[in-house]
C-alpha cells in the first residue's frame, strides 16, 4: 500500500474537516426553515447546502475530466448573490429542489471527488487547463468552504431564534476593564501580499508583494466597543448630517437605519442579538457596524479609519523595523490568542486576549471581527486574476468595496495569515466587523 504524501494527506483532511464544520453548520437550522430567506440581498439557505458541493465540482471535476451527472445541479447551484446591484432575488421555495435531492447531489459529488482524489498524486498533478498544481485548486476549494461558514454564520444570525437549534457555548472569556487609549506607532514600512514565487497559498489579491512606507500615526489600542458606539448615538450621531458622506446619508435615510443591525431598543434599554439569545448590550464587545456607520463615528471622534498599511503596520510591525507572522510573533494561532477559529458563537470582551497583543501592545486585533480600513479594495502591484477563478477579486475592483483586515470568531486559522484581504461594500451591515480609529 502507498504511503500518500504529507502536502497531500494534509490537504485531504483539511478539506474533510472543513466539510464536518459544513455539515454541523447546516444542522443548527430547523429541517423546516432551510427554504427561507435571512437577509433580502442572498439566496434562501437550501441554495448555499448546494453550492459548496456545486463549487468543488465545477473546479475539481473538470481537472479530473470528470464527466458531471448531475449538470443541471451543477449549474444551479454555481453562483451565489453579491448584495451589490442587480435588485433583490424573487423565487420562491417552491423554485428550489426538494431538500432530498439536495443530499443526494451533495454525497453522491463528495464519492465522485473523492474516488479520484484518492488515487492521484496531488504534490505533481497539475490542472491541465491552467498548470496551476492540484494542491492550489485544493487550497482553493477548502478555503471558499470556510469563508462561506462565515458569510453563512451572517445569515443564519439573521434567521428568527426559533428557526434554531441551539448550541452549547463555552465559558465566558475573562477580561479587565476597557480604558479608551491610542497607542503611537513610529514611521517605518510595512509589507502587503505575496511574493509571486512564495510556495505558501494566497488567493489572487495576495500577489504580489508591495513595501510601503508608512509614517508615524496613533491607533486605537481595541476596538470601538458597544459602550463607545452608544455614546455616539446618544450625541445624535445618526441625525447628525456632517458625519455622513452623502451617499451614506442618503442610504441611511432611505433605508430608516438608525442603529447597528445587532441592536435593538425595548422598553427603553438597548438589547442585542447573539446567534442563540437576546441579551442586554455588552457594553466591551466590540460594535459591528457597516463601513459606513465607521467612517461617521470616526468622524465624530474626530478620527479616521486606518489605511490597509497602517493598520498591517499595527498588527504585524514592530519596533526595531521587523514584521511578525503574527501580531503575537511566530507561533500558530491558539485559543488563547485571540477569538476565532470557531471557538465561539458570539464577540468576547476586547481586553479578553492580552497575549494576542502585537508588538506595539495594539489588542484584540486577530479575530473577534473583521476591521475596516478606509482603503478601497483594488490589485495590488503585478495582480493576476486565477484562470480558473476569474471573478474571485477582479469583479469588486469596482471601487464599492472596502478592505477589512484581521478576522472574526468565526474565521478559520488559515485565513489569519498576514497577507489574507477581506472586502465588503459599505452599506451591508450584516458583517462581523468592528472597527479601531486612528489619528495623525
Amino acid at each position: 500500500m502507498l504511503t500518500m504524501p504529507t502536502v497531500a494527506h494534509d490537504l485531504l483532511k483539511r478539506m474533510s474537516d472543513a466539510r464536518r464544520r459544513s455539515d454541523t453548520l447546516f444542522r443548527i437550522v430547523r429541517p423546516d426553515s432551510l427554504y427561507e430567506r435571512p437577509i433580502a440581498e442572498r439566496h434562501r439557505i437550501i441554495f448555499y447546502i448546494g453550492h459548496l458541493e456545486a463549487f468543488d465540482c465545477n473546479l475539481l471535476g473538470q481537472c479530473f475530466g470528470q464527466k458531471p451527472f448531475s449538470p443541471e445541479f451543477d449549474r444551479l447551484f454555481a453562483f451565489g448573490i453579491d448584495p451589490v446591484g442587480g435588485g433583490l432575488p424573487d423565487d420562491r421555495p417552491s423554485d428550489w429542489p426538494a431538500l432530498a435531492a439536495v443530499q443526494d447531489y451533495v454525497v453522491r459529488t463528495r464519492r465522485a471527488l473523492d474516488e479520484r482524489l484518492s488515487e492521484e498524486n496531488l504534490d505533481s498533478r497539475t490542472d491541465a487547463r491552467d498548470g496551476f498544481p492540484l494542491s492550489t485548486l485544493l487550497n482553493v476549494a477548502v478555503e471558499h468552504r470556510l469563508m462561506h461558514l462565515e458569510t453563512l454564520a451572517y445569515m443564519l444570525h439573521q434567521l428568527p431564534l426559533d428557526r434554531k437549534i441551539r448550541q452549547a457555548a463555552p465559558p465566558d472569556s475573562s477580561s479587565s476593564p476597557v480604558v479608551a487609549q491610542m497607542i503611537s506607532i513610529p514611521a517605518g514600512r510595512t509589507t502587503l501580499g505575496l511574493p509571486r514565487a512564495s510556495e505558501e497559498f494566497g488567493w489572487d489579491n495576495e500577489y504580489e508583494s508591495d513595501d510601503r512606507g508608512v509614517p508615524a500615526f496613533e491607533i486605537d489600542q481595541y476596538k470601538v466597543t458597544n459602550g463607545q458606539y452608544l455614546d455616539f448615538i446618544n450625541a445624535g450621531g445618526y441625525e447628525t448630517r456632517e458625519f455622513w458622506s452623502d451617499d451614506a446619508w442618503n442610504w441611511k435615510t432611505s433605508q430608516g437605519i438608525s442603529h447597528p443591525v445587532f441592536w435593538r431598543k425595548a422598553a427603553g434599554d438597548w438589547l442585542y442579538r447573539t446567534m442563540f439569545d437576546e441579551v442586554p448590550l455588552p457594553a466591551e464587545w466590540p460594535v459591528y457596524v457597516s463601513h459606513a456607520e465607521a467612517m461617521a463615528y470616526a468622524r465624530w471622534a474626530g478620527k479616521s479609519l486606518p489605511s490597509e498599511e497602517q493598520w498591517q503596520r499595527a498588527a504585524y510591525g514592530t519596533v526595531d523595523g521587523q514584521q511578525r507572522r503574527y501580531p503575537w510573533g511566530s507561533e500558530s494561532p491558539s485559543p488563547n490568542r485571540g477569538n476565532f477559529d470557531f471557538q465561539h458563537w458570539n464577540p468576547t470582551p476586547v481586553s479578553a486576549f492580552p497575549r494576542g497583543a502585537s508588538a506595539f501592545g495594539v489588542h484584540d486585533i486577530l479575530g473577534n471581527g473583521w476591521e475596516w480600513t478606509s482603503s478601497i479594495f483594488g490589485p495590488l502591484p503585478g495582480f493576476k486574476p486565477f484562470p480558473f477563478y476569474k471573478g474571485y477579486s477582479a469583479d469588486f475592483f469596482d471601487g464599492k468595496h472596502f478592505v477589512m483586515k484581521g478576522g472574526s470568531a468565526r474565521t478559520a486559522a488559515c485565513m489569519l495569515r498576514p497577507t489574507f484581504r477581506n472586502w465588503f461594500q459599505a452599506h451591508y451591515q450584516y458583517v462581523y466587523a468592528g472597527f479601531r480609529c486612528v489619528s495623525r
